[in-house]
C-alpha cells in the first residue's frame, strides 16, 4: 500500500505537463528549465565589455594587529612579502598583499597563513580583507590576529 501510494506520488512528480514539453526549452526531470551559461551572445563576443573590476596593486608588506585576549595585549606588527612572525606559539606567514590602486590606504586584501607550531596545524590559510575582518577570520581561542593595511613603496 506504501509503495502504491509512494510510486504514484513520484509518478505525478516527474511527468510534465503538456505545455512544458512542447515549448522548446529543455528541462530536468522535475519540469524546471535547465539554464546554461555559454558566455556573451554571439553577435557581441569580441567586443569591449565594460569591467567593474578593480585595479590592485601589490604591497611590499603588510600591517597586521595581534591580540592576545589574555593579557590584553595589542600590538602592531610591520611584515614584509614572505615574512613569517612567531607569536606566542602561532607562526604567522604574510605571502602577498594587495590594495585598490585609485585608494592605497582604502581596502586592502592579504593572502596569509597562520599555523599552530605546537600542533603543527594550520589554522588559518587565505585571504583577510581589511575592512572586514570578521568576513575571514583567524579561529582561536586566545589569539587573533588581523590585516590593517598594505605597506606600500609610498610608505
Amino acid at each position: 500500500m506504501i509503495r502504491a501510494a509512494l510510486g504514484a506520488a513520484l509518478a505525478c512528480a516527474v511527468a510534465l505537463p503538456a505545455s512544458a514539453q512542447d515549448d522548446g526549452i529543455r528541462r530536468d526531470r522535475f519540469g524546471n528549465p535547465i539554464i546554461l551559461d555559454l558566455g556573451p551572445p554571439p553577435e557581441t563576443r569580441g567586443t569591449q565589455r565594460t569591467s567593474t573590476a578593480v585595479r590592485t596593486g601589490t604591497g611590499a608588506g603588510a600591517v597586521l594587529r595581534t591580540l592576545d585576549r589574555v593579557s590584553g595585549d595589542v600590538v602592531d606588527v610591520e611584515m614584509s612579502q614572505g615574512q613569517t612572525m612567531a607569536y606566542g606559539p602561532l607562526q604567522v606567514t604574510l605571502h602577498e598583499c594587495r590594495f585598490p590602486t585609485n585608494n592605497p590606504s582604502g581596502d586592502a586584501f592579504g593572502l596569509i597563513q597562520v599555523v599552530d607550531a605546537m600542533r603543527v596545524e594550520e589554522l588559518f590559510g587565505g585571504w583577510m580583507v581589511a575592512s572586514s575582518p570578521a568576513l575571514n577570520a583567524l579561529e582561536h581561542p586566545r589569539y587573533d590576529v588581523w590585516l590593517l593595511r598594505c605597506i606600500t613603496s609610498l610608505d
